[in-house]
């Protein structure tokens, strides 16, 4: 990897490194003093197609693979769309041994947990999200959703109701960061982040770009989303490898986080 504009005071020997990405992708100081942070880490075409084939996979290579890596290891909760749940073929997040000893010392669980947000609750409840995580898993869905589904959700994982007839995204993180969940990773999918940008929840976002051109009528990495304002975003870092690019935007100086604990 190429380290092309690197945020840090310091160079970094390796930024292909765990150590040097963990570094470069440290939350801010902020989630300390239990004020979140909630970065979205996404993949797309140079078109700005978002899946290949209906998934993100044949986007993906082996340096996005290290980062996506690092970035659930470094994250409290990873909120994900039970669509892309459904899709992606979701599983728990795993303990990676080379994070056990930061994670502990920052207070943090072995891994992250993961949370679905799901308006209609279609789960599989017998898959390995639910049956065997680390952590158990959240499922995040409306205050309306049917209450049989409620109580299978409920004996396989905590579950969190946030408004009526639509998911209340900012309710819903808020629940989260009560936990003292403040690392906060959304991997989509598209709608997801489109209802997380509309909010005005997103902080970050980490986008690899592929060198492909994929055509078809895949979403972009927002979609469908409703955006009172345009976000302004800001670039601290750049990694090149092999012709893809890893960016890291931030959200704009002054823009404030409308989630307290």
């Amino acid at each position: 990897m190429q380290l092309l504009i690197n945020p840090l005071d310091r160079p970094v020997d390796d930024p292909s490194s765990l150590g040097g990405l963990s570094a470069l992708y440290a939350y801010p100081d902020q989630v300390n003093r239990g004020l979140p942070w909630l970065r979205a880490n996404m993949v797309a075409g140079l078109d700005g197609g978002a899946k290949l084939d209906g998934v993100s996979e044949g986007l993906s290579g082996d340096a996005d693979k290290r980062i996506f890596g690092v970035l659930r290891a470094l994250s409290d909760v990873v909120l994900v769309g039970a669509q892309t749940v459904r899709t992606e073929g979701y599983r728990p997040a795993r303990a990676r041994t080379e994070f056990v000893a930061a994670r502990a010392a920052a207070g943090q669980a072995p891994a992250p947990a993961i949370a679905v947000v799901t308006r209609s609750l279609e789960l599989d409840l017998t898959a390995p999200l639910f049956t065997g995580p680390l952590v158990r898993t959240v499922v995040i869905t409306v205050e309306d959703a049917p209450e049989e589904r409620r109580r299978a959700v409920a004996e396989v994982a905590d579950l969190v109701l946030a408004g009526r007839g639509s998911v209340d995204l900012r309710a819903g993180v808020a629940a989260l960061v009560e936990r003292g969940w403040t690392r906060l990773l959304s991997e989509g999918g598209p709608r997801l982040l489109g209802q997380l940008a509309s909010a005005g929840l997103l902080d970050e976002l980490c986008l690899s770009l592929a060198p492909l051109i994929t055509g078809g009528d895949a979403p972009r990495i927002i979609h469908d989303a409703e955006m009172p304002d345009v976000q302004r975003m800001r670039l601290v870092s750049l990694i090149e490898q092999k012709g893809f690019l890893f960016t890291r935007y931030l959200r704009h100086p002054g823009s404030e986080h409308p989630v307290t604990p």
